[in-house]
């Protein structure tokens, strides 16, 4: 559940309880501020523990987009994602990052094991057009273009041969 959808439910949070499936949101901080009530400040500087308390409230998984990027589960479980950049912060980024999240579940990934995966391949091929290119000229294309590179960067095990 991204961007509008988002602000949709910030009318009526209580809607989610009624969700009786697995879900995943997928906020940055402004939109989770229009969710929680709280400040994007607090939200900010209490990024963990803050998804962590609003994935138990609201009983999906919820990836807390920004820097660090936070995916947490209404489990009690977190993970801080080590990859991705400033170049993420452009129009049609979370749009990729959903139809990653939604690749991995249609071949049969966990909810959990997806948004991980999703947000690591996301962010890696943002790092990786940045060492080609600048995070400023990075459109959500580009991240599309480099879906590809980032699988063969991890099947090839590249991570073990440089520094990102």
């Amino acid at each position: 559940i991204d961007a509008d959808a988002l602000n949709i439910i910030s009318e009526d949070v209580k809607i989610l309880k009624k969700i009786r499936t697995d879900f995943i949101l997928t906020p940055h901080p402004g939109e989770l501020s229009r969710l929680t009530k709280l400040s994007i400040q607090k939200i900010n500087e209490e990024r963990i523990d803050i998804a962590l308390n609003y994935a138990n409230e609201f009983g999906g998984i919820l990836i807390l987009k920004g820097a660090p990027t936070v995916i947490a589960s209404p489990e009690g479980e977190v993970f801080v994602n080590p990859t991705g950049n400033s170049g993420l912060a452009t129009a049609g980024s979370g749009d990729v990052l959903v139809g990653i999240i939604g690749g991995l579940l249609a071949q049969g990934l966990t909810t959990i094991c997806s948004a991980i995966g999703g947000v690591f391949l996301h962010s890696l091929s943002a790092d990786l057009y940045v060492k080609e290119h600048n995070e400023y000229s990075l459109i959500a294309g580009d991240l599309v273009d480099y879906i590809p590179k980032s699988l063969n960067f991890i099947i090839n095990r590249e991570y073990e041969k440089e520094q990102m």
